[in-house]
């Protein structure tokens, strides 16, 4: 098993790489890099984007530019001397491989650099953000595991009867819904104070935090984490309880589970002490990228509704600004997470049934 490890450990060495090089190159040719969002910040303009557009007091200005008047930078009052050091100082003077290859020689030091426009590293960003995203995807993913697994066998022993058909309108129900306007109706429904005001609009702890006792501080954590969970926990559970029932119905309709049966076991033996093993692996193969789904996607939805400060919500405004160094610090960061989880998983796989040998595998 030790060499499988290594040799996974390695492949995530070419694989960090290649994510890197794409978003690095894609990049390059997106509008309104950081030396624009700076210079409309300079101007007073705030939104790099309305001139993108071509909207607003600046459409002129876009015109001037696309017309090739030279003078265009200089009627806007920075002069291309300012403009040549602003270049320098965000490091866009050095050719594409130069600025790639310095920035993954400090990547791998974990050195993320310093945020444009925030004026802190990027590691301690990430490392003050990290706990409300690992929080809100860890306790989604357990409370959709709890809710799913269980569900999903009852569903595959009772296949076709009437509870397996009302079970499966409320789930295909509740996956069609988008995150985002299901965290918007527990919010006007449970928060917002229209109808209950049971659970706290936004933030993830209280105002009076450091007053409040341990137990206290629990209760108000769990409070405050209530509807961000359920409202990242409603995809999940819904291709969750549908994987777990396929899977268990595969197993029950294979020939060991009739030998078993025919033995004489009883249905709870057969089922847990047989199916269940064999049913699971597919289900614990999801697990790594239900969370990274969480982390990645629902965090930024999420946190941005429910007004949690974490990763997702940081990588969301630093796209937004083009602050690149959180940016790609964020997207080594998840990329680096996910590929350990999916090794871990792995190491799950052999824990649950023993026979799996991926050191037999040729790779």
């Amino acid at each position: 098993m030790g060499a499988y490890i290594v040799r996974r450990l390695l492949l995530i060495i070419p694989t960090l790489l290649g994510i890197m090089i794409i978003n690095f190159g894609l990049i390059q040719f997106v509008p309104g890099g950081p030396i624009e969002q700076m210079i409309a910040r300079l101007e007073g303009q705030g939104d790099v984007f309305a001139q993108i557009a071509g909207t607003g007091a600046d459409a002129g200005m876009n015109e001037a530019a696309a017309s090739g008047d030279e003078s265009y930078l200089g009627a806007r009052g920075l002069p291309p001397e300012f403009l040549a050091k602003l270049r320098a100082e965000y490091g866009f003077d050095k050719p594409f491989f130069t600025r790639f290859g310095e920035m993954m020689w400090k990547y791998i030091q974990f050195d993320f650099g310093e945020s444009y426009f925030k004026s802190v590293r990027v590691v301690d960003l990430i490392i003050d953000k990290m706990p409300v995203s690992i929080s809100l995807g860890l306790w989604s993913t357990l409370l959709a595991t709890i809710i799913s697994i269980p569900l999903g066998i009852a569903k595959a022993v009772r296949d076709g009867s009437r509870f397996d058909t009302v079970s499966s309108t409320i789930i295909i129900v509740a996956y069609a819904i988008p995150t985002f306007l299901f965290a918007v109706m527990l919010m006007i429904l449970f928060a917002g104070g229209s109808y209950w005001r049971i659970f706290p609009l936004s933030g993830l702890t209280s105002d009076n935090w450091d007053e409040l006792t341990l137990l206290g501080k629990i209760g108000d954590y769990f409070w405050h984490i209530t509807l961000p969970v359920v409202a990242s926990t409603i995809g999940g559970f819904a291709s969750l309880t549908l994987l777990t029932k396929n899977s268990f119905l595969d197993e029950i309709r294979k020939q060991y589970v009739v030998t078993a049966r025919a033995k004489g076991l009883t249905e709870r033996r057969v089922l847990y002490g047989h199916v269940f093993r064999n049913a699971m692996l597919i289900v614990i193969a999801s697990f790594p990228g239900m969370l990274i789904g969480v982390l990645f996607g629902g965090s930024v939805i999420i946190e941005t509704i429910f007004n949690l400060d974490g990763l997702g919500r940081l990588g969301f405004e630093a796209a937004l600004q083009r602050d690149y160094p959180i940016m790609f610090g964020t997207l080594f960061f998840f990329t680096l997470l996910g590929l350990l989880i999916g090794l871990i998983s792995d190491l799950i796989y052999v824990w649950v049934d023993p026979r799996i040998d991926f050191e037999a595998r040729r790779t």
